[in-house]
């Protein structure tokens, strides 16, 4: 009788000490913390596994992770150091997985995945309709002028009237708009889709009494119209480029970028009606890749002030209406 309890007892007492060893094992599960630092990581890992390519506002993997995360997370990407060793939640780290696996497996870009991109750390809506805005015309604005030591303008008040051709999102018109505040601005496209996006981001930033949106083909669109300041970011890819563009360029409108043979088409076309539609003491900013070559070679004695950025160098050039 005394065999048969002991034997009972046995495997109770087995069976007691099994739930703990499992109930320990998932409490060292729950201490393993996925953090905004350590998802980067992770992501730049498999971006490095995959042929990607990053020119669409992130230049480069890890901006672009972080940047994809900080979406995920409703913050702005300028803030990712103040987050990067903080927690993030099951949902938010399968979300952000999801996209970084749509990027690979799609090749389209980021901006497209969160319709977002920034400029001068300010956001603007964007879908395939638009080019995703990544023009130096933005740090231009604001670098050279101000008003400042080092402006091509002596008073950004006194500017009354902005063109911004080929206006795609509507980015540069609304940055145009903030820098000069008495100015009203014409922003002229060809594509009726871009004008749709532009809309929405003019409303975003309550500029609809002076961010005239006008669709047209270039300088068709305004008639005799003068300004003080004409900005473009024309399309200036030539045929060798358009025939490279790597498969994330494909998901953007060929409108955008297709410059012709020597990618200077609409170049020639605005700075040949440049000087009827501007001030006297007026100026063309026109931003066009790496095209210098090509446009040194056509216009030898056109005086061109070529403006430098942080990550370009001769990709934009500045001309005053006294020139042409």
């Amino acid at each position: 009788m005394e065999e048969i309890v002991t034997a009972r007892k046995s495997p109770k007492k087995v069976a007691k000490r099994a739930p703990k060893k499992k109930k320990a094992k998932a409490t060292k599960r729950a201490l393993v913390v996925t953090t905004a630092a350590s998802l980067v990581r992770e992501a730049v890992r498999r971006y490095a596994k995959s042929d990607l390519v990053f020119a669409h506002g992130t230049t480069d993997p890890v901006a672009e992770a972080a940047f994809l995360l900080c979406e995920t997370l409703g913050v702005h990407p300028a803030k990712f150091d103040r987050i990067a060793e903080k927690s993030v939640s099951v949902a938010k780290v399968t979300r952000f997985r999801e996209l970084i696996a749509q990027r690979i497996a799609t090749r389209k870009p980021a901006a497209y995945l969160v319709n977002k991109m920034y400029m001068l750390g300010q956001p603007f809506y964007v879908d395939e309709r638009v080019i995703v805005p990544r023009s130096f015309l933005g740090e231009l604005l604001d670098a050279h002028f101000d008003g400042g030591e080092f402006s091509l303008i002596d008073d950004p008040s006194a500017v009354q009237r902005v063109l911004d051709l080929c206006t795609g999102s509507g980015c540069l018109a609304i940055l145009a708009a903030q820098r000069f505040p008495n100015a009203r601005v014409d922003s002229v496209d060809l594509s009726a889709d871009a004008l749709g996006v532009a809309a929405r981001n003019v409303a975003d930033y309550g500029l609809e009494d002076r961010v005239m949106l006008r669709r047209g083909d270039l300088y068709g669109a305004i008639g005799n119209e003068r300004y003080d300041l004409i900005i473009t970011n024309p399309p200036y890819v030539d045929a060798d480029g358009m025939a490279a563009l790597p498969r994330e360029c494909l998901y953007e409108p060929k409108l955008a970028f297709d410059g012709g043979v020597d990618g200077l088409d609409l170049v020639r076309r605005i700075l040949g009606e440049a000087k009827r539609h501007l001030t006297p003491d007026g100026g063309l900013l026109c931003e066009i890749g790496r095209g210098r070559q090509n446009l040194d070679r056509a216009y030898p004695s056109l005086p061109l002030l070529w403006l430098e950025t942080e990550d370009s160098e001769g990709e934009v050039f500045w001309l005053e209406a006294s020139a042409l």
